[in-house]
């Protein structure tokens, strides 16, 4: 084998060494007894039986969000890996959550979800494929919610279910075209009612949201009471708990609903829970996952799936409603690859050298920014970088985030082994004087504190310095930058102390709002 051939992602992850999985485990500072192990390379945890300090602050949050996918790929789990890896070799205690892989998209074109190259979660093959079951006890618990519906309707239909206003399908882990749209209970009366059907891929079902928004296994419980998957003749909802089968789906759910636990390439602790998408759902790993690796580790390294202007709202907008997991940074990652083909450049010219693309693709990248800012955090622009990235080309995108106050790095993480290379050593940027601290600019939010079914119908005008973080400022009792405009006069989520009445970690402290108006 040649010394200058590249490997492949599945050979560096095979040439790789692992370490069992306890040690991974200790170093994390997890008790034998909250680990049930699945392999020597593979454990889940059981939150209830952690034992940790009495003392011990939940760990800051790391966003990492990205400009606007396309079929080049712009890299968010490959960047989050490596960022993390990082920052555990600069000594912090880290820890990684991710969402699990689909195995639709794995053996589709989108292909794993594991990271690239030197920055990835192991053992690779196997999160990839099936892991540790819990996609398939989401499966069996959507399945068993429809085969209970059907055979209410077939025993007598006691909830008067009208089988034409289904609004939920059954689910199957894979791209099946075939399955999307069928009729079933043909073949006689012992064979139920007949009714038209279908399959959606088991990350679009509601369970596996409710899944991954739990808080415990309990609140699993009332969640999927909760769930509407039809209508009654007269066009009312008829729920899980109309249905009396929430404890069921929850049985079946009791053990999935525990965190995995795995490790990167480098070593550091990974926990890959849950996987709803983010087109159709909130698109971020499970609540207990985040919740589990705060109490773990002092900065926790996570992702959100699609563009910031969908992961990463809907991770502000839903996830960050129901407990302490708001942001303390953001990353956006973009690569130039991508940016040329926002600005008009087909795949298969990607790698000719192009500025002036580059210079038309970047306000794609510009709005995804400005998506972020509106929360009250300035984002880090991680650049992935490719081999065919030209000098020049860096070059100039380092510049126009100087020049628009972004503070910007060049992460060379996919090649650099044991993640030597990330956002957090990478050549950096930054702007002299933050253009006046990152222009006083009036813009347009929805405030997290009003009701989500008003949010869309308010508007709350905000004038305000936006808080300007940077990694070193992560470190437990170090300081930041931030400003805040005085007199606000409506409860904003994003204000000290608060995300909707439920964070409470007082060094979470973004701009407040200045005024709340409704739309007329």
């Amino acid at each position: 084998m040649s010394e200058n051939k590249i490997l492949s992602d599945l050979e560096i992850a095979q040439n790789a060494a692992m370490r069992p999985i306890e040690e991974i485990a200790e170093h994390a500072g997890i008790n034998v007894d909250a680990l049930e192990l699945y392999g020597r390379f593979k454990a889940k945890i059981d939150p209830a039986k952690l034992r940790l300090p009495d003392a011990k602050r939940a760990g800051k949050v790391v966003l990492v969000s990205a400009m606007s996918p396309t079929p080049a790929g712009e890299g968010k789990s490959t960047t989050t890996v490596g960022l993390a890896d990082s920052l555990a070799r600069a000594g912090h205690r880290v820890m990684i959550a991710l969402r699990e892989p689909s195995l639709g998209p794995i053996l589709g074109m989108k292909g794993g979800a594991t990271g690239g190259g030197y920055s990835q979660v192991l053992p690779m093959d196997q999160i990839n494929l099936h892991f540790t079951g819990d996609f398939h006890a989401i499966t069996s618990a959507n399945n068993a919610l429809m085969a209970l519906v059907d055979n209410h309707i077939f025993q007598g239909n006691e909830l008067n279910i009208d089988p034409r206003r289904m609004t939920f399908k059954r689910v199957l882990d894979m791209n099946d075209r075939s399955l999307r749209e069928i009729i079933i209970g043909l073949g006689g009366p012992a064979q139920g009612v007949p009714r038209q059907d279908g399959f959606d891929i088991t990350v679009a079902s509601e369970i596996m949201a409710v899944f991954c928004l739990a808080t415990d296994l309990d609140d699993l419980r009332e969640r999927l009471g909760r769930i509407t998957f039809g209508y009654s003749y007269d066009r009312q909802p008829v729920t899980v708990a109309d249905l009396g089968v929430q404890g069921a789906l929850t049985m079946l759910l009791k053990d999935a609903i525990k965190p995995n636990l795995v490790q990167t390439i480098a070593g550091t602790p990974a926990l890959v829970h849950g996987g709803p998408f983010a087109n159709i759902a909130h698109g971020c790993n499970s609540l207990i996952a985040t919740r589990t690796a705060q109490q773990l580790a002092d900065i926790v390294v996570t992702e959100a799936g699609f563009g910031a202007d969908l992961g990463a709202e809907k991770y502000m907008d839903i996830k960050s409603r129901i407990a302490d997991v708001a942001p303390s940074a953001v990353v956006v990652v973009a690569t130039i690859r991508a940016l040329k083909m926002q600005g008009g450049v087909p795949k298969e010219l990607l790698k000719e050298p192009n500025v002036e693309a580059l210079a038309a693709g970047v306000e794609n990248l510009k709005r995804h920014v400005h998506n972020v800012e509106k929360f009250g955090v300035t984002p880090v622009v991680a650049i992935n970088k490719f081999a065919t990235d030209t000098r020049e080309e860096l070059e100039w995108l380092l510049a126009w985030c100087a020049q628009e106050g972004v503070q910007a790095a060049v992460a060379d993480v996919w090649v650099a082994a044991e993640g030597a290379t990330a956002v957090t050593s990478s050549r950096r940027r930054s702007p002299r004087r933050w253009r006046q601290q990152r222009r006083r600019t009036s813009g347009t939010c929805t405030p997290l504190a009003c009701p989500l079914r008003t949010r869309s119908a308010r508007s709350c005008r905000k004038s305000m310095v936006p808080t300007v973080w940077s990694f070193p400022s992560l470190r437990s009792g170090a300081s930041r930058t931030s400003g805040e405009t005085a007199g606000a006069e409506c409860p904003f989520a994003w204000q000290r102390r608060s995300i909707h009445s439920l964070t409470t970690r007082p060094s979470w402290a973004p701009p407040r709002v200045s005024r709340c108006t409704s739309a007329s």
